[in-house]
């Protein structure tokens, strides 16, 4: 199964930075010295045919770092809390188009969007919290009144798994009964406090899943949350990793736009030791912002949990023999094709490479997809609202610092068990 591939043309623009009464191209990447966001910038500058890439970021010493390494023309660096509206649109104000890679989402990400949208610029964001997704998705009118596409969840899980399942409906289905995501990534060079108050929010709040085709919430530490933990074989990563129920979109989205009648997903984050202290941290309270008196200090237990956490995990790698970080995400499909069953699954994986490049580098793409006019509307909507599955996969192939480090491809589980394996 072939994906189409765009043109060199398509992947590399080239216009000339202010040329021929050309205007430059402009991308803000907000969080861009972040793990995420630093490869979406490197991916951007290398391949976005932008002239002009910003990294900003509220660490300002490290985005000028980043943007020397670089070294590119025309790629710069900015300081900037994205909880200052104010200060984010000075920012992006006269960009062609705004990638958000700030977590955690439920806290920033309505600040951001408004601003775009007020000054009618287009945008890509990151964000995998379910809840501000369910609310952002309501300023959809809001977005096509402004002219602006605001394309929502454009990374790993959400994002890739988006695209991994409308390509199967599209093209190898003629009607889809079951989505079921997972997912597992570790051992990334660093680990910010922002990534752990996600885990944190994503262990306390309900979580949908969307079962025998209507939206239904479990809670992940009562039983019927626990009741939905399995293991998963991941390729290139390991076999019978455990996975928990995860509260990131596309239980929302994709029954929005694909008629089906389960979509779950599940995930974990790798060594298991750690990401079970981080669970057990989470269930006894310890991931609270209320202060509690010690001593005569006081003392928020957000604060103390995530920086412990930060220190053990070093500890855990380290006595564990991790060796080189990893992730994969896994998305299996079923259906039916001319009346016969059928199940594909689809791999994103490396053995080299984890969430920095898993997440960045498909919002980069996505990024580029949107500024060359390849989404459907305007509008905030998720990925397999806005792009051609086939688009996505074709500047994957085209990207050697993803076809060098991941592995992309689909399995047709056949009537008799065995597993057929096909390129994407």
């Amino acid at each position: 199964m072939c994906a189409r591939y765009l043109s060199k043309r398509e992947l590399v623009p080239g216009r000339p930075a202010g040329s021929g009464g050309v205007m430059a191209t402009k991308v803000v990447v907000l969080g861009g010295a972040g793990a995420v966001g630093s490869q979406a910038v490197r991916t951007l500058a290398e391949h976005g045919g932008f002239d002009e890439v910003v990294i900003a970021d509220w660490n300002l010493a490290r985005a000028q770092e980043l943007a020397t390494e670089i070294g590119r023309a025309g790629v710069t660096a900015a300081g900037v809390d994205v909880m200052d509206p104010d200060g984010v649109a000075n920012l992006v104000r006269g960009s062609d188009i705004v990638l958000n890679c700030v977590g955690p989402f439920y806290r920033s990400v309505k600040t951001v969007l408004s601003t775009v949208l007020d000054l009618g610029i287009n945008y890509v964001d990151v964000c995998d919290d379910v809840d501000v997704t369910n609310e952002i998705l309501e300023w959809d009118a809001r977005a096509k009144a402004a002219g602006v596409t605001a394309l929502i969840g454009m990374g790993s899980s959400p994002g890739v798994t988006n695209l991994f399942a409308k390509f199967v409906v599209d093209q190898m289905l003629d009607e889809c009964e079951t989505v079921d995501i997972f997912h597992t990534h570790g051992g990334e060079p660093i680990e910010g406090p922002g990534v752990i108050g996600h885990r944190f929010h994503c262990m306390s709040i309900d979580i949908p899943m969307f079962l025998e085709g209507e939206l239904r919430t479990v809670k992940y530490f009562e039983p019927d949350g626990i009741a939905l933990r399995q293991t998963f074989d991941f390729p290139l990563v390991g076999d019978g990793i455990p996975v928990f129920p995860y509260p990131h979109p596309e239980q929302l989205t994709l029954p929005r736009f694909i008629k089906l009648q389960r979509v779950t997903n599940k995930g974990s984050v790798l060594p298991i030791p750690y990401y079970e202290l981080t669970a057990e941290m989470c269930r006894l309270g310890l991931s609270s912002k209320d202060p509690v008196s010690v001593g005569d200090q006081s003392v928020v237990p957000y604060d103390f949990a995530t920086a412990f956490l930060i220190r053990e995990r070093d500890r855990i790698l380290a006595e564990t023999n991790f060796g080189e970080q990893r992730g994969c995400i896994s998305v299996v499909v079923t259906g039916k094709k001319d009346g016969e069953p059928r199940e594909f699954r689809l791999h994103m994986a490396s053995a080299s490479k984890a969430l920095g490049e898993g997440t960045g580098i498909p919002a980069a793409i996505g990024t580029m997809l949107v500024h060359r006019g390849k989404a459907s509307s305007a509008g905030v909507l998720p990925p397999e609202a806005l792009l051609d599955a086939t688009d996505f996969l074709g500047l994957v192939a085209q990207l050697p610092s993803l076809t060098s480090s991941a592995s992309t491809f689909i399995e047709e589980v056949l009537p008799d068990g065995t597993v057929k394996q096909m390129p994407l």
